[in-house]
């Protein structure tokens, strides 16, 4: 999700803005900072890019799913069902409020299978959290659907699908709220950043004050703003706002290169016998920072991902992967903690000492995913293209 491809003037410029004022810290300093506010600035242009009320600017991906569950109400015994493919950084968000995570199955769309979420509904279900892996979309008709009848809280972890939608909304201000990552290797880059968005004002209001030790920024003097309650410091830097800022000026033609780029790579594929492609709940939504598809069998889609890294592509064979499939996360099975869990999450997370996931298996075995890169010649996509042919049919 290569946004840092195409750094350039317009980043340094925001950038410069920043250092020319000294004042890299998005809240004071009114004076001496001469109305630079690259923060405010940008969740302005996120408000207008996503047509979404609200948006709130975080330290990371990871902090912006934390300030959401905790703006949203999570919190001790509240189950929160989530995709078994997915970053760590779900479960982690989970864990830091003190909920629980209830992992189900994914389907072809490589993300939340409706009928495993509705299955995994317990009195305790408090949230459904679909995650937009790979640049694109769950099947959100299908999970609003579900919430609205058991009365349960939608939280989109778009993080991996900054600029995707569905039905022509933006992923992530389809549900109660929603998150994005904005680190060095998303769609759109902070270098290290991370948003939540929402149309509820109030969660919104939680959400400014929780990423700023609980602040309500009220008045013109920050040393006598008032502390409706306990927040924590997940804030974003103004240097990390401007570039941002300058990174989703630019998002449409990501989008434009990364949907033609892909085009070529998925036609190329689709005349090779054997190989079927993720499903999209809507093609025309899909941000196109990968290409995923599948082979017969696990054995061939291994072999495929060795033969594509070894003639130097990149491939994503996310069965053996430590970051994005249950079955590597051991830490997580093992309840790895520093800090230890509640009795009661401990209890519950007893499951996963043992819990297996054949339907998953069976899927994300036989997936590899590829990304899409900006800074392509059409030399090179010619040449790539034809590399990966030919390693697919050599694995096949």
């Amino acid at each position: 999700m290569p946004g840092f491809e195409l750094f350039g003037p317009e980043e340094r410029k925001e950038i410069n803005d920043v250092m020319d004022t000294g004042i890299m810290m998005r809240y004071g300093f009114d004076g001496p900072r001469k109305g630079i506010w690259k923060a405010k600035e940008l969740e302005a242009e996120m408000c207008k890019r996503l047509n979404v009320q609200y948006a709130q600017l975080a330290s990371s991906g990871t902090a912006a799913l934390t300030t959401a569950m905790a703006a949203l109400g999570l919190g001790a015994g509240d189950e929160v069902i989530m995709p078994t493919f997915t970053f760590v950084a779900s479960f982690e968000s989970v864990f830091s409020v003190g909920a629980t995570p209830v992992l189900v199955d994914v389907d072809d769309t490589l993300t939340l299978d409706p009928k495993a979420v509705e299955a995994a509904i317990t009195p305790r279900t408090k949230v459904v959290m679909p995650v937009h892996m790979c640049g694109a979309m769950a099947d959100m008709d299908a999970l609003m659907d579900i919430c609205k009848r058991h009365n349960l809280i939608l939280l989109e972890d778009a993080c991996q699908s900054f600029g995707a939608t569905y039905k022509g909304k933006a992923l992530g201000t389809i549900g109660d709220a929603g998150t994005y990552s904005f680190d060095f290797v998303k769609t759109i880059t902070c270098a290290e950043g991370g948003g939540i968005v929402t149309n509820n004002k109030d969660v919104y209001i939680k959400c400014d004050g929780y990423t700023d030790h609980g602040h309500d920024h009220i008045g013109n003097d920050r040393g006598l703003e008032q502390h409706p309650f306990i927040g924590y410091n997940y804030r974003i830097s103004e240097l990390h706002a401007a570039v941002g800022l300058a990174q989703i000026r630019k998002i449409d033609t990501f989008l434009s290169i990364q949907r033609s780029t892909k085009k070529i790579f998925k036609d190329a594929l689709s005349a090779i016998p054997g190989v079927t492609f993720r499903r999209l709940p809507d093609p025309a939504g899909d941000s196109a920072t990968f290409l995923s598809f599948f082979l017969p069998e696990a054995d061939q889609a291994r072999k495929a991902a060795a033969a594509m890294k070894a003639a130097g592509l990149a491939a994503f064979y996310y069965y053996d992967n430590n970051w994005h499939y249950i079955r590597q996360w051991d830490h997580f099975k093992q309840g790895s903690v520093l800090t230890p869990f509640a009795p009661g999450l401990k209890q519950a997370m007893e499951i996963y000492k043992t819990k297996e996931f054949p339907a998953s298996d069976a899927i994300i075995s036989r997936n590899i995913s590829t990304p899409i890169n900006l800074s392509w010649s059409e030399a090179e996509i010619k040449e790539r293209v034809e590399k990966m042919v030919n390693a697919i049919k050599s694995a096949l």
